[in-house]
C-alpha cells in the first residue's frame, strides 16, 4: 500500500553481520535515511578489520551523523529504526534503535528479545494501557530513538548463547505489527519456503506496511 518501500536489509554472511532498517520521513527521505544507515553497516563489512560490539557501535554513529547532515540539508528531520544482528563465537550480539525487532525461535515457538523504543512501550510499563490497546493506539507509530533524530543516538544493546537448532529472526515493523508468534518454529530454516509462509500469514492479517525481515540460522 506504501508507495515508497523504507525498509532496506543487509545479509553479510561472509561477516556475520545481518541488519534491517525502517527510514522516517516520507517523501522527504526515509529511503535515503534507511540507505545511509545501511550503508555504514556494509562499510564496515567491507573493511578489512575484525567486527567488534565496539565496531558496530561506531558504524552506527557515523550512520546518524550522516542521516543528520542530510536531513538538514532536505530541510527537516528524516531517519530511521536499526536492528543489527552479529554472531561471533557462539553468541549473539544485537544492537537495536526504534521498533525493528529481533526474534529468537526454538521448537517451542518465537520469543521476541528486543524491547521496542515506542510510546505504547512506555505506556505498556507504565501501566496505562496492554498489549491489546497498544496494537490500536493511534500514536502507535511513534517511537522515541532512532539514528538521525538526534546529535547523539542511544543504541540498546543485548547478548546470548545461540542454542543448537535455534533461528534468529530481524525485522521491521511492518512485519512485527502482523507476525504470528504462534507460528510453528519447527521448521526447517534453510528451506526458502519458510520466508514465504511467515510474510504470507503476515500480509493475510495487514500488510498495509513495508515488511522487510531476516531469517538467520547459526551453524553450531
Amino acid at each position: 500500500m506504501r508507495q515508497v518501500n523504507e525498509d532496506r536489509v543487509l545479509d553479510r554472511p561472509d561477516r556475520a553481520l545481518w541488519a534491517v532498517a525502517d527510514g522516517m520521513g516520507g517523501h522527504r527521505g526515509g529511503d535515503i535515511a534507511a540507505d545511509l544507515a545501511i550503508a555504514a553497516l556494509r562499510n564496515l563489512a567491507d573493511a578489512p578489520i575484525a567486527i567488534t560490539g565496539a565496531a558496530i557501535l561506531a558504524a552506527l554513529e557515523r550512520a546518524n551523523e550522516d542521516i543528520l547532515a542530510r536531513g538538514e540539508g532536505v530541510g527537516g528531520i528524516i531517519g530511521s529504526t536499526i536492528v543489527v544482528l552479529h554472531i561471533a563465537e557462539g553468541e549473539a550480539h544485537i544492537f537495536w534503535a526504534g521498533d525493528s525487532r529481533a526474534y529468537r525461535a526454538r521448537a517451542a515457538g518465537w520469543h521476541q528479545v528486543t524491547r521496542d523504543h515506542s510510546l505504547v512501550q512506555q505506556l505498556i510499563d507504565q501501566g496505562l494501557i496492554d498489549r491489546e490497546q497498544a496494537a490500536r493506539h493511534p500514536q502507535g507509530h511513534v517511537i522515541t530513538r532512532a539514528l538521525g533524530v538526534d546529535s547523539r543516538v542511544e543504541v540498546e544493546t543485548m547478548s546470548f548463547r545461540v542454542e543448537r537448532g535455534e533461528v534468529l529472526l530481524l525485522c521491521s515493523d511492518g512485519l512485527s505489527r502482523s507476525f504470528d508468534p504462534e507460528i510453528p518454529a519447527e521448521f526447517d530454516s534453510t528451506d526458502p519456503c519458510v520466508a514465504d509462509r511467515i510474510l504470507g500469514d503476515a500480509l493475510e492479517r495487514d500488510g498495509s506496511d513495508n515488511i522487510s525481515f531476516v531469517i538467520v540460522s547459526p551453524r553450531r
